[in-house]
């Protein structure tokens, strides 16, 4: 088996392309799970599993609903099953199944899907799932995490594929900064603070991350001081790092690529209004579907992108 080999801290690196990379290195590590697969293989970035080890590899076809129904008895046999296909497909089509069928009997299943937000880019609309974490996350018992970038989603493959019970997980479709290095250390349930701040604090996740962190370069320059902190594990959510960010900084923007509805910055709020209630402005698509255009434009039209946070955040200072 060959090293794992990590991205260089900077680049822009799609996650799908962690994805395949992760794949192929812990099929040679582990023999404990099997990918399962809806005929996306190519958009996922799952495929250099199929090419490396096909007999790894379970394949559905365009039966989404099936497929996750199958998982559950693929986690019967002992078998831990990474589902993987789009998120329009795996969190709204087969739901039901994820629900009934692997939640609520608790069975030890990875569902990892890619065409989350507006970082699907061209696909446009019905592809860019901007309500994912919205859906999951109301489901009991089920772990949510939307990693930063390809380095921090390789780290937390691993983890999922430790932690026990079923896990819905982001995989980014376009290229993404790099914001981690080799040596970070992932653990579910934990956010980590990036940058250290004492105006406003900025809860970022997935693509946000980095955008955050530009942000937080700009207002220096200003004269404020922005706490940056990775929310990678939106449930279970971190209540401690949450608390910190409320009591310590003047106030919390959240910044996410979902809909404000009942997404993650929800769910910071949703702590802090029983834990420690504090100012708070929400960076996030405004309770709009998307449109197609290139990933790297639209986030400014659907302002959800540093400038906007910048915006928020200024706000909350004065």
């Amino acid at each position: 088996m060959s090293e794992l080999g990590y991205f260089e801290k900077g680049k822009e690196v799609s996650v799908r392309e962690a994805f395949g990379r992760i794949l192929v290195h812990e099929a040679g590590a582990r023999n404990d799970w099997v990918l399962l697969d809806a005929d996306v293989a190519g958009g996922t970035g799952a495929k250099p599993l199929v090419g490396a080890h096909p007999d790894r590899v379970m394949q559905f076809g365009i039966a989404e609903q099936n497929m996750m129904a199958a998982a559950a008895g693929v986690a019967d046999t002992g078998l831990i099953p990474v589902v993987s296909t789009f998120a329009a497909f795996g969190c709204m089509r087969a739901h039901e199944q994820f629900r009934t069928a692997i939640a609520y009997a608790g069975r030890n299943v990875k569902l990892c899907c890619s065409h989350n937000g507006l970082d699907v880019g061209p696909d446009g609309a019905t592809a860019q799932m901007l309500e994912d974490f919205a859906t999951m996350r109301a489901i009991p018992d089920v772990t949510v995490i939307s990693p930063a970038d390809a380095n921090e989603f390789m780290h937390a493959f691993r983890a999922i594929l430790d932690h026990k019970g079923p896990v819905y997980m982001r995989i980014g479709r376009s290229p993404t900064p790099v914001v981690y290095g080799a040596d970070h250390d992932f653990k579910i349930g934990k956010a980590h603070r990036l940058r250290e701040g004492t105006d406003v604090t900025v809860v970022a996740t997935g693509v946000m991350v980095a955008r955050a962190l530009e942000a937080a370069k700009t207002l220096e320059g200003e004269g404020v001081s922005v706490r940056v902190v990775n929310l990678a594990t939106i449930k279970p959510i971190d209540v401690d790092e949450m608390v910190a960010a409320a009591t310590e900084t003047g106030g919390v923007v959240t910044a996410e690529d979902h809909n404000i509805m009942a997404g993650m910055g929800s769910a910071v709020a949703e702590c802090l209004a029983e834990h420690a209630p504090a100012r708070m402005k929400f960076v996030g698509v405004k309770d709009r579907f998307g449109k197609s255009g290139e990933h790297n434009e639209l986030p400014a039209m659907f302002e959800i992108d540093a400038a906007a946070i910048v915006k928020a955040c200024r706000a909350l200072v004065k």
